[in-house]
């Protein structure tokens, strides 16, 4: 299939939608765009400092990216996607709690 392809097939599926379904499909689209986000903010970060850097940032943006994706991955009932969210969102509670917790004895 070619892009040209891809792209009239997937507008005739927006079309076919209803409102519901697209503002859910919106609400995935976000939160693939914010956990995408944290990878711009530690290369941007890591370009600045000269070395390879994890920001705090990175860590809130994986928050939000991976609870955006949670509830649309409950949404469409993917057990695989829905199970992949759930752990990374302790990973990055857990990071954050180590951050905070290490600057707070600083």
């Amino acid at each position: 299939m070619s892009w040209a392809d891809w792209i009239a097939a997937s507008w005739g599926e927006w079309i076919g939608m209803g409102l519901t379904e697209q503002v859910w499909l919106c609400v995935g689209l976000f939160g693939q765009l914010a956990f995408m986000m944290r990878f711009v903010i530690q290369w941007i970060t890591s370009e600045r400092r000269g070395e390879s850097v994890i920001p705090v940032a990175f860590w809130f943006f994986s928050l939000g990216g991976s609870l955006i994706l949670l509830c649309y991955a409950i949404h469409i009932r993917s057990l695989p996607f829905v199970l992949g969210q759930s752990f990374g969102f302790i990973v990055y509670i857990r990071n954050l709690m180590l951050i905070y917790k290490k600057q707070a004895t600083a």
